[in-house]
């Protein structure tokens, strides 16, 4: 089966129908190539041409939420991609970790390795049931979903097999690399043995991260917070993250691990950039700087974006306070 051209933003305008401009979560053509990022910002609420503006998060003129309690038909569409109508995350896949981390060898080495060598950029992003890169190029894009990867260019669209590193490389027309490799990343190993990925896995992840999405969009709109960066799926952590705070005086990265080599399942983090008060209970992270909320108390809930919103809003409190900011 060859997929048909996705354009996340133009597909749920279309979904909206007459008067309403769509804000979502993933990338949408056309390439961006100015500014720092090289990449758009999915829900910036930009030119709308006096349409109203329906955003996953606050800044949008309504959201998907309050258009679902209206239109219930849309529910279904707008739970699939994380713009509202949010549930439970499903369970956890069996022989989670190996394959989470054979997807974490092809996000870098193969996924952000195809961005890097066009713009010299490799941050990733949470794309529709999975994570890929941001359009460039000719309104190219790589992304994941499940146990393929999708080839997108403005004029074709193709579905190449996860097999070995080596060979979706070699479909893409690059080679394996690991410039985008951070401290966390499992070694690249052999890139001709087969992938250890799951397809249910997969599934998992891109579930993960478009709640991590939706989450990370939200806190960037803290009032008042300063300097918030715009999430990133940093291939090398393999984790969507930001960073608000003043660098100087109480900044913190906010982030939402799939799990690493010190925790086998996915975890919310607050990575401290200073010191923290290690008398409250809150900072209770043995393996870095900060705090973390694990797995079970996001799977033992109906809604574990209120949650993870509620941790993440703590943890920036409680680093004001400690500052007086």
């Amino acid at each position: 089966m060859t997929r048909s051209h996705r354009n996340a933003a133009e597909a749920a305008t279309a979904m909206l129908g007459e008067g309403l401009s769509a804000r979502v979560l993933e990338p949408s053509p056309p390439t961006v190539n100015d500014g720092p990022f090289l990449a758009d910002d999915p829900v910036a609420r930009g030119d709308a041409s006096g349409l109203v503006i329906v955003s996953p998060v606050s800044s949008g003129d309504t959201t998907w939420d309050e258009i679902v309690h209206d239109r219930p038909e849309l529910a279904a569409f707008a739970r699939a991609n994380w713009l509202g109508a949010r549930g439970p995350l499903p369970a956890l896949p069996r022989d989670y970790p190996a394959a989470r981390n054979a997807f974490h060898r092809l996000a870098y080495a193969v996924v952000a390795e195809a961005r890097r060598r066009a713009n010299s950029k490799f941050g990733l992003r949470f794309t529709s049931r999975g994570f890929g890169t941001p359009f460039f190029g000719n309104d190219e894009q790589v992304r994941v979903m499940g146990g393929l990867v999708v080839h997108q260019t403005a004029d074709d669209v193709r579905e190449i097999p996860i097999t070995t590193l080596a060979e979706v490389a070699a479909a893409l027309g690059i080679e394996p690399g690991t410039d985008a490799a951070e401290h966390d990343s499992p070694p690249l190993g052999d890139i001709d043995e087969p992938l250890a990925i799951t397809t249910e896995t997969g599934i998992f992840l891109g579930e993960w991260f478009g709640f991590s999405w939706a989450v990370l969009e939200e806190l960037r709109l803290t009032p008042g917070a300063i300097d918030p960066e715009r999430p990133q799926l940093w291939p090398g952590h393999f984790d969507p993250a930001l960073a608000i705070g003043d660098p100087e005086n109480g900044r913190a990265t906010y982030g939402c691990s799939p799990g690493d080599h010190d925790h086998d399942e996915p975890y919310l983090y607050v990575g401290a950039w200073g010191d923290v008060d290690r008398d409250d209970p809150y900072w209770n992270e043995t393996t870095f700087n900060g705090a973390s909320l694990p797995f079970a108390a996001l799977a033992d809930t109906e809604d574990p974006y209120t949650v993870a919103l509620d941790f993440f809003r703590n943890g920036y409190q409680k680093l004001n306070d400690m500052t007086g900011a």
